[in-house]
């Protein structure tokens, strides 16, 4: 005759005994798990502390909502149950990020059309008070909003870096195709072939309706955090959410990329001037996509992005003038290759593109995850 309550301990699962690893798992995130609303958002918080699929089937579990469905409900409740139907607040927009997102881009055409209307040293004033306002108009454009820099120290340190090379782009996108053509044709140092009252060669279209272009990035900014938090709501498990998220991110960006080629258009059609599409719109989705991951607390991949698309348009400049040293001048041949090819623009336009395509990669993994639009991701 057996023992009834033998028969119970013998059919138990092996992994609730005293050595139980999902007990363990627990214990490591029991605040996540007490707090959670649903088992989508202890996956959600699993998920940004590196927990991925196959970390789930070393808990006998087919994937991460699976293995939240059990810490879901094998955590203690002792206060009332959450009432909240959604798993996120979806964020509205706002009368004073929606004004302060056109703010560079009022002062830019200010700035451009005192340009226009003034020479000597009347110009070099507006210049000089012209870009300060800019880039202070820039940098609280940033600071508020869905283009807003996350919080914490190392978010800062990425934001000088991010800062610095972004300012390096917009200035080569400004006078780096001429400046380009006058080295590879023998300058700076030989005489223009201009008269020397002309002004320096500059692409002010580009630059202005990048500056235009503000306010539309905010605004896709929100759309696709609004939409991923009412996708979050509606999920039932991580792959639902990624499969809903990927065609809302592509979408955001293919939706950014067409205002701002109107702007440019816009733009080059008032100044006269050509629209250099290619490096605009190259530059546009870089700087797009660089900001959205930055936002969304995955600062790494934007800085090194932006930063190698910077160092390759430097190289672009300074090879040319190193291969003027004794024995040297086959460093200029890789430059003069694609110059002769495609022209001075080719350079911005693989510089960013690459570094653009690379990172719309990186975010089609990130930003469809729904660690990204969780409050507890802390990526990096």
């Amino acid at each position: 005759m057996t023992d009834p309550a033998l028969d119970r301990r013998s059919e138990s699962p092996a992994r609730r005994g005293p050595v139980d690893p999902v007990k363990v798992l627990l214990h490591q995130h029991r605040e996540l798990c007490e707090r959670a609303v649903d088992p989508l958002e202890i996956a959600a918080g699993l998920e940004a502390h590196g927990v991925t699929d196959r970390t789930a089937a070393r808990f006998r579990h087919r994937d991460v909502f699976s293995l939240a469905e059990e810490l879901h409900a094998r955590v203690p409740r002792t206060g009332e149950p959450h009432l909240a139907p959604e798993f996120l607040p979806v964020p509205r927009a706002r009368a004073s990020w929606a004004l302060l997102s056109l703010l560079p881009g009022t002062l830019g055409a200010a700035t451009v059309t005192g340009l226009r209307l003034t020479h000597g040293h009347p110009r070099l004033l507006v210049t000089l008070g012209g870009v300060l306002a800019v880039a202070l108009a820039t940098r609280v454009a940033l600071r508020h909003g869905p283009l807003a820099d996350p919080p914490g120290t190392r978010a800062r340190r990425s934001a000088y870096a991010a800062r610095a090379w972004t300012l390096w782009l917009v200035a080569y996108a400004l006078v780096g195709d001429g400046l380009l053509h006058r080295v590879v044709t023998g300058g700076p140092d030989v005489p223009l072939a201009v008269p020397a009252s002309a002004p320096w060669p500059t692409a002010t279209a580009p630059v202005l309706a990048l500056l235009l272009a503000c306010a539309p990035a905010a605004w896709c900014a929100h759309l696709l955090t609004a939409g991923a938090r009412r996708r979050l709501a509606g999920s039932r498990g991580l792959g639902d959410f990624t499969a809903a998220a990927k065609p809302l991110l592509l979408g955001t960006f293919a939706l950014f990329l067409c205002a701002f080629a109107g702007l440019l258009q816009l733009c080059a059609t008032v100044l006269h001037e050509p629209a250099a599409r290619p490096q605009a719109l190259t530059l546009g989705a870089l700087l797009l996509l660089g900001r959205l991951l930055t936002v969304h607390r995955h600062r790494r991949a934007p800085v090194l992005a932006l930063g190698a698309a910077a160092v390759a348009q430097a190289a672009a400049l300074a090879l040319p003038l190193a291969a003027r040293l004794p024995g040297c001048a086959f460093l200029a041949a890789p430059v003069r290759t694609v110059v002769g090819a495609a022209g001075e623009a080719a350079v911005p336009v693989l510089a960013c593109g690459t570094a653009a395509l690379a990172l719309l990669l990186h975010a089609g993994r990130t930003l469809t995850q729904a660690s990204a639009h969780a409050p507890t991701g802390a990526a990096e």
